[in-house]
């Protein structure tokens, strides 16, 4: 949820601080890599390879 749909101010605090807080880390990470992480879709292939060197959609097929 984003910090302008949160239904509280509360709530719209804590979503800014929780996207603040990753961002950080996210740079941080991209900083000791050496290069920027994969985002979205890109994502979940690297993710999911990386788990047992298989594609999502390889997984999905029966």
């Amino acid at each position: 949820m984003g910090s302008e749909q949160a239904p509280t101010s509360k709530g719209k605090e804590s979503s800014q601080g929780l996207e603040e807080s990753s961002s950080g880390e996210e740079q941080r990470v991209e900083k000791q890599k050496g290069s920027d992480l994969a985002k979205s879709a890109d994502r979940v292939e690297e993710r999911s390879r990386s788990s047992d060197g298989k594609s999502p959609g390889s997984k999905q097929r029966i």
